[in-house]
């Protein structure tokens, strides 16, 4: 009788668990006047770290650093879904979204409510690993000419030139890197005890421990492959590995779940992203990437893989935006069908996030610089080339507590370049993401002619730290190069020549300052004058040319340097088109940009939420272009408007954009 009673519960709450999906709830606003008006500045500011704002103001400005992204969900709208027994999972500020366990009878219901803008399923994703995990036995590699003894992980480190680095001093210090993956074990790991971890999340189990919990149910597993990374990139244990970052400091969030295979709930990605941003990380890397779903009917399709569908790939889109350099695997789908009817070759394609706008996706080569079969190859479904970089992924060293192992996949080339994205803001703090990936792209072996199979090519951070790149100190722009070298040599007589015709070069002699840098302050030109330049020096009784052939080029007012890539202007769109305006929220001015791909009549006003214009912005025929306008948070009778949500319309011959826009006094 008992047994049988036993039976009947546990089948009724099977029937309860499978009644119950995991759904985002996307909302239409943050909330109306009255709500938004008690969220002061402060309390916003608050919930970012030093290390955050300072990041962002170098994107942003001064004092444009705080986003509509920022502001918490309406807890109104929160608590009436949790009165109809939602059970909320994470509250995604930047998707103005939740993600929670709705009861299949409830939707309807839900959808109905007047604040809430849409509902779909969280999608979940299983991940392909593409070999063995052997572990190393024998001698490690003998010490080098290197002041490290890399041991099992020279080819991986010296492949991309990170030794030559590492006997300079630049060792990653400095640098606040995030990782999202399966769980990190690292307090009695001989090759991790060093690491500076400065914080950690576990978004499975809710809680700050991101090793195995088996008492909440991890798998005996469950953290293996993030330590594995963390130990890639982080790792120090002279004689057998070292990591190319092992002095940079660690964000730790577990996001994949290892019950018997390794899956991701795309809603603990998301969060986890937020969580590494708002707590500071310059660099956020994950070594998972996912095409293969939980149920064929929910699933994402490789046309989906266009940086804009996915949420894993939008959450990597925004840290982009707020000023993160982006790292992520580009997947182990090559041997496979996935996407292989589309682009240029027929491997398997890239998966997401690494379809992303921004995101360096990193495929794998083996330690003779050789695509390997299994790493992802490009286009994503929109056509852009993927992936950026490659490193080492077949074969590389890493550690777990139980010793060291090799393995396979794009999920450990991923680590190594993230490491070196390390290695250059190291050195040069002064870098934005932009840059940061910009000089990347650049400095691989391939950079003259990418490929929808090794991207940009082979990273190498000798020529990353090398490529020039500028700093701008007020109104002025400095000019930074280095001249390191695989061999030891001294140079002498450096100097640039540049010019801003091609034709007549004027010549500047250059000095070196403490850290070996030479700098040279650009001459004042018109915003969007383009300026060439190139170097000379001497050395072994030869003069060098850098680069040995054209020029590299500023555009005046950016900071971009190009030599492969193009150093563009801003271009028109092809239709009328409204931004987001910043500071958004904002205090006491905000910023309203509009292009217009040709002239045209247009009406840009500022309504409250009754539908009121309150303050008419620009009416009349404008020129084509890009147009900037300043709202001071005033009406039309020039008396300042109560805080709030407003709405900005742009009316361009009929048709037109709007935009929300939030007021804090």
């Amino acid at each position: 009788m008992r047994l049988i009673l036993l039976s009947l519960i546990l089948l009724l709450l099977n029937d309860g668990i499978s009644a119950q999906s995991k759904y985002f709830v996307f909302l239409k606003d943050k909330g109306n006047t009255a709500s938004l008006s008690k969220i002061s500045a402060e309390k916003i500011r608050s919930l970012l770290t030093p290390q955050t704002i300072e990041r962002r103001k170098r994107i942003f400005g001064e004092n444009n650093y705080l986003r509509f992204e920022d502001m918490p969900l309406d807890s109104g709208y929160v608590d009436r879904l949790k009165s109809l027994g939602v059970e909320i999972v994470h509250q995604l500020k930047w998707f103005n979204a939740v993600s929670c366990y709705i009861d299949e009878d409830k939707l309807e219901e839900i959808k109905a409510l007047d604040f809430v803008d849409s509902i779909r399923k969280v999608k979940i994703y299983k991940f392909r690993y593409p070999g063995e995990n052997n572990p190393l036995s024998g001698n490690a590699v003998a010490k080098t000419q290197f002041n490290e003894d890399y041991g099992y992980s020279l080819k991986q480190n010296l492949l991309s030139h990170i030794p030559y680095l590492h006997d300079l001093g630049i060792t990653g210090k400095g640098v606040l890197i995030g990782l999202l993956d399966t769980g990190f074990r690292y307090k009695d790991n001989p090759a991790l005890k060093f690491v500076n971890v400065i914080g950690e999340k576990d978004f499975i189990q809710n809680d700050e421990i991101t090793e195995n919990e088996p008492s909440k149910g991890d798998a005996s597993n469950q953290d293996r492959h993030g330590t594995a990374v963390l130990s890639i990139i982080a790792g120090y244990a002279p004689g057998n590995l070292i990591g190319p970052a092992y002095e940079a400091s660690y964000l730790l969030a577990k996001t994949e779940y290892v019950p018997s295979e390794t899956h991701l709930e795309e809603d603990n990605y998301a969060a986890g992203v937020e969580w590494l941003e708002a707590n500071g990380a310059f660099i956020i890397s994950s070594s998972l990437g996912y095409n293969i779903f939980d149920k064929p009917e929910s699933s994402y399709l490789f046309e989906d893989m266009n940086g804009k569908t996915t949420i894993v790939a939008r959450a990597l889109n925004k840290a982009f935006e707020f000023g993160v350099a982006t790292f992520t695997s580009a997947g182990n789908e090559g041997a496979t069908s996935w996407g292989a009817e589309f682009g240029d070759n027929l491997y398997g394609k890239i998966v997401s996030p690494a379809d992303a706008f921004n995101v360096i996706a990193v495929g794998a080569v083996d330690d003779s610089n050789r695509v390997v079969d299994f790493s992802s190859r490009g286009p994503t479904s929109d056509g852009r080339v993927k992936p950026e970089l490659v490193a080492m992924g077949s074969g590389v060293s890493y550690a777990t507590s139980n010793g060291y192992f090799t393995g396979n996949g794009t999920s450990f080339s991923t680590p190594i370049t993230a490491g070196i994205a390390a290695l250059l803001k190291s050195f040069y703090p002064h870098l934005t993401n932009a840059q940061i990936r910009y000089i990347m792209l650049e400095s691989g072996d391939n950079a003259s002619s990418p490929n929808n199979e090794r991207g940009w090519g082979l990273i190498s951070a000798l020529r990353a730290v090398n490529f020039p790149n500028l700093n701008r100190i007020s109104n002025s722009y400095i000019l930074n190069k280095t001249f390191f070298d695989t061999l030891d040599y001294e140079i002498s007589n450096p100097e640039i020549h540049y010019s801003t015709d091609n034709m007549n070069f004027s010549v500047y002699k250059l000095t070196k300052n403490e850290k070996n840098v030479y700098q040279f302050q650009l001459p004042f030109l018109s915003d969007g004058e383009v300026l060439s330049f190139y170097y000379t020096y001497e050395a072994n009784g030869q003069q060098i040319r850098v680069p040995s052939s054209a020029y590299y080029k500023i555009q005046y007012g950016k900071l971009n340097v190009g030599y492969n890539l193009n150093v563009e202007e801003r271009t028109l769109p092809d239709e009328f088109t409204l931004l987001q305006n910043y500071p958004n929220p904002f205090n006491a001015e905000t910023n309203i940009e509009f292009a217009l791909p040709e002239a045209a009549n247009i009406d840009l006003s500022i309504y409250n939420l009754l539908g009121q214009r309150i303050y008419t912005l620009y009416s009349g025929e404008l020129y084509e272009g890009w147009h900037k306008f300043k709202w001071y948070g005033t009406s039309n009778n020039n008396l300042h408007v109560s805080s709030g949500l407003y709405f900005c319309r742009l009316l361009v011959d009929g048709k037109q954009k709007v935009i929300k826009i939030v007021l804090m006094r």
